[in-house]
């Protein structure tokens, strides 16, 4: 006796669901960590006992075209990547795969996070920004009376 609730293909289901989602609501992702193909840059956020650790993967941008900025709690990051150098008149270009043009990613920062401690540095193509962790939201050690 088959079960109308759980078929035997369940996936197939919940594939299709999906699809039916994607195509009422187009252009936004599947699910709360996935991202669009054309997302750029990419991000790895994570974090010390000290600050909020955000790399973005920007290869190819000049590091004075890159801004940064924190307000009421988001990070945003935005430049422009402009296109490579044709090679000459005559060249076509028959698939572009590498990001081109205006680009704006925005997080959003854990509370413990402090605006007033931030750095930044690109190299090798990363973005790397720390944000310092307010005093009173660092682990410490207490001793045992």
């Amino acid at each position: 006796m088959s079960d109308p609730f759980f078929s035997n293909d369940l996936l197939a289901e919940f594939d299709r669901l999906q699809r039916q989602v994607a195509s009422l609501l187009p252009g936004l992702p599947s699910s709360l960590r996935a991202t669009r193909s054309e997302t750029f840059p990419l991000l790895n956020i994570g974090g010390t006992d000290d600050s909020v650790e955000v790399v973005a993967f920007a290869p190819g941008i000049d590091a004075s075209r890159l801004d940064i900025t924190i307000d009421k709690g988001l990070l945003t990051i935005s430049g422009e990547r402009k296109p490579a150098q044709a090679q000459g008149d005559e060249a076509r270009v028959y698939a572009r795969e590498r990001f081109m043009g205006a680009f704006r990613r925005v997080i959003e920062l854990p509370e413990h996070a402090d605006p007033d401690k931030v750095t930044a540095r690109y190299t090798n193509g990363c973005l790397t920004i720390s944000i310092g962790r307010l005093e009173a939201s660092r682990p410490r050690a207490i001793s045992v009376q």
